[in-house]
């Protein structure tokens, strides 16, 4: 089954590529075509998330190794994939027994992204709220805890690049970056060792 997720990660990695050079001007991801990095990345990460957290679990894994890359590109998180995401996730976690208690987390932990959207809209953009549910909604399949780690880790992610920024002078206290891309690495590592 974890080959098989691989296989499936390879080709959607692939995919990834495509999508991610439609939502940029796609010169990079062209010239890095004789290096198929973005491809064994997301078979990577669909094998961790297959053998440590569950089948289940690979859909959201997929779904968040493209948007962490359209959003570090593009400094964008497109509707047209995060919304028709949340369908399809909540499909994927059906099988667990636990999608109740996944709707209940994506729901909790947007609500949180909305509240610190709402006192500071220039921190951080609506699409990092709406990449919250997704995160929320995985992360509460697994546990609650599971939910609680996924949301630490992006902030810590987050924060640690903003102070590498700051560290090297390469960026300023108001400098912005994706910080989506943050709020999804942090989860997969926390599907990965919350089993």
């Amino acid at each position: 089954m974890v080959a098989l997720m691989a296989l499936a990660g390879l080709v959607c990695g692939d995919r990834i590529r495509a999508l991610a050079a439609s939502y940029s001007a796609g010169e990079a991801l062209a010239s890095a075509r004789r290096w198929p990095a973005l491809e064994l990345v997301c078979a990577a990460v669909a094998a961790l998330a297959a053998w440590r957290a569950g089948p289940p679990y690979v859909c959201f894994a997929v779904i968040a190794v493209a948007l962490a890359v359209i959003d570090w590109r593009t400094s964008t998180l497109p509707d047209a994939i995060t919304l028709p995401a949340y369908p399809i996730v909540a499909l994927a976690l059906l099988p667990t027994g636990e999608l109740p208690r996944a709707l209940a987390g994506g729901a909790a932990l947007t609500a949180v992204y909305g509240l610190l959207w709402f006192v500071r809209p220039e921190a951080m953009g609506l699409g990092d709220v709406k990449i919250a549910g997704l995160i929320g909604m995985a992360g509460a399949a697994l546990s609650w805890q599971a939910l609680v780690a996924a949301a630490f880790c992006g902030q810590l992610l987050g924060a640690l690049y903003a102070l590498s920024l700051l560290v090297t002078g390469r960026g300023a206290r108001d400098t912005q970056f994706p910080f989506g891309t943050f709020m999804l690495l942090g989860t997969l590592p926390t599907l990965c060792l919350a089993s």
